[in-house]
């Protein structure tokens, strides 16, 4: 997490600075962990302890932030989760979720629904959605079915090779099945791209199989990332062609229902 705060404050646009580092205090709290202290932020985003205080406490007025009057360590602020439900509703991501619903009921399996942040597929809708924080999960690209979709039809500003790609590299292994070298994953998207689906064989860990398709817009890119998770033992070679096509139906339904008229493929 610390290498993901520093990475946002790096090289900020002349006169953007103090900008950066605010949103970088944000993404302090990614992890959904315990309240953070000042010396807390401070260490996560290589700042003295008074300028992450002053950081903080300009975010606690603006709502971003607030802070327990009696530990003063800092938590999210209400204004963070009004635009969370905001960009959630103008998304139309509410509409996803009974879709989702079905897609997990004929293939008894769970269902998600992620987008692209960075080097991470960011869960926004599924079952792995946490039912007590509303919080999903963020994956690394490009161990997962969901990554590999998002990477394998970018939208602008997302284009080049994997080892380019948001600071992807170095490729982590979770498990010895990870793909580690830019040159294998660029490989693995090519066959992503031929096939029209990505799969995640145990390679985020161990007894998971995961199939991914795109919701694809006008211009080919894939604006969202459908994946349906299982074990090895569910979601088999010979099953894979009903799962496929269930996912896909649910992709297009989805199409319909995230994606204006004039940008649905």
């Amino acid at each position: 997490m610390a290498e993901a705060a520093t990475a946002a404050v790096r090289n900020p646009p002349a006169g953007a600075q103090a900008v950066q580092r605010a949103l970088g205090l944000l993404h302090c709290f990614h992890d959904n962990g315990p309240d953070l202290s000042a010396s807390d932020l401070a260490r996560r985003m290589d700042l003295s302890v008074s300028t992450a205080h002053r950081l903080a406490r300009t975010l606690v007025s603006a709502g971003f932030l607030e802070q327990d009057e009696q530990t003063a360590r800092y938590r999210l602020g209400p204004a963070v989760a009004e635009l969370g439900q905001l960009t959630f509703h103008q998304r139309g991501l509410h509409l996803a979720a009974p879709e989702l619903a079905r897609l997990a009921e004929r293939t008894k399996a769970t269902a998600d629904l992620a987008i692209r942040s960075g080097p991470h597929a960011v869960i926004l809708v599924g079952g792995s959605v946490r039912p007590d924080t509303g919080l999903g999960l963020r994956r690394p690209l490009h161990s997962t079915a969901l990554g590999k979709v998002l990477l394998a039809w970018p939208r602008p500003g997302e284009e080049g090779a994997p080892v380019e790609l948001g600071g992807l590299s170095p490729l982590t292994p979770f498990t010895d099945r990870t793909i580690t070298e830019p040159a294998l994953l660029d490989e693995e998207l090519a066959k992503v791209r031929d096939r029209g689906y990505a799969l995640n064989d145990g390679e985020s860990a161990a007894g998971v199989r995961t199939v991914a398709v795109p919701v694809l817009d006008a211009a080919g890119q894939a604006r969202f990332a459908l994946a349906v998770r299982s074990t090895p033992a569910h979601l088999t070679d010979d099953r894979l062609d009903g799962f496929l096509h269930h996912a896909r139906a649910c992709a297009g339904a989805l199409a319909v229902l995230l994606l204006p008229p004039d940008q649905r493929a």
